[in-house]
């Protein structure tokens, strides 16, 4: 079974692709809007990003909700979130949780 297939995996698989977006948001949009004069970048971006940012909070509510997460993990995949890196350093916190609760 692939690992997105459970709700763990679909909490990891969109923080991971929350933390891209937000490294692409703060790394390729933001110096295209400001040095090459492109404001759209950070317009499309930052949407994409939003709205993975508001996906990912909503997972870790279901995951804390559900028991399969802490709530110390819970809030420290929250904070985790407001880092560029953040996400990835969690992901592997959040796959020891997830092969400790389906051996």
């Amino acid at each position: 079974m692939k690992f997105y297939h459970t709700s763990m995996g679909q909490l990891r698989l969109c923080g991971l692709a929350e933390g891209v977006s937000f490294i692409l948001l703060m790394g390729l949009a933001m110096p295209l809007k400001y040095l090459a004069g492109i404001p759209e970048a950070v317009k499309w971006t930052g949407w994409v990003h939003g709205i993975l940012f508001i996906g990912f909070s909503g997972l870790i509510l279901r995951s804390l909700i559900t028991g399969e997460i802490s709530f110390r993990t819970a809030v420290l995949a929250f904070v985790a979130a407001l880092l560029p890196f953040g996400p990835f350093l969690m992901d592997h916190r959040l796959a020891s949780a997830d092969r400790s609760s389906n051996p």
